[in-house]
């Protein structure tokens, strides 16, 4: 877990749809008062709100006892998040998500959260935690992150 300072927060949800909006409101506040640019803030709320529904949902499996805690900490230019739930992990990964479809068929697809995940962050890791819990843990740079395509094409 992040270790307490003044440039950290944790905060615990209930296990209810709607409170990861309390976290992300409380990370955009943080990341505002970090100097984060808009843009990366509404990345960062994004992906935090992604992890806390997966983890309300899946980890969590809308049990009514159990709690999400989302932690942030700034140092220097990056902001790390924890998102931990009470639940196994993920027993696989699905498959990415054809954006086609949802765009087109307006269906419900899994999968589009992890991806949105790993789309917005600089970096994002999974792992089970010793004392029956799981963990998502994202990295986010100040700056505007260069997508890989984008960062190949420029380096050739």
């Amino acid at each position: 877990m992040i270790t307490n300072n003044d440039r950290s927060v944790e905060i615990t949800l209930a296990n209810r749809i709607g409170y990861e909006r309390v976290a992300m409101a409380c990370s955009a506040s943080f990341a505002q008062l970090h100097g984060f640019s808009k843009e990366r803030i509404e990345d960062l709320k994004t992906v935090v709100g992604e992890a806390s529904v997966n983890a309300m949902q899946h980890g969590n499996r809308g049990r009514s006892d159990a709690r999400v805690k989302v932690s942030l900490k700034c140092d220097q230019h990056t902001i790390t998040v924890q998102v931990v739930d009470e639940g196994n992990g993920i027993e696989a990964f699905p498959p990415l998500p054809d954006i086609e479809k949802i765009i087109n068929e307006d269906k419900l697809i899994t999968g589009f959260g992890l991806f949105l995940m790993k789309a917005l962050t600089d970096q994002v890791e999974f792992s089970k935690l010793a004392d029956d819990g799981h963990m998502v843990k994202m990295t986010i740079n100040m700056k505007e992150q260069v997508n890989n395509a984008e960062q190949e094409c420029n380096q050739a």
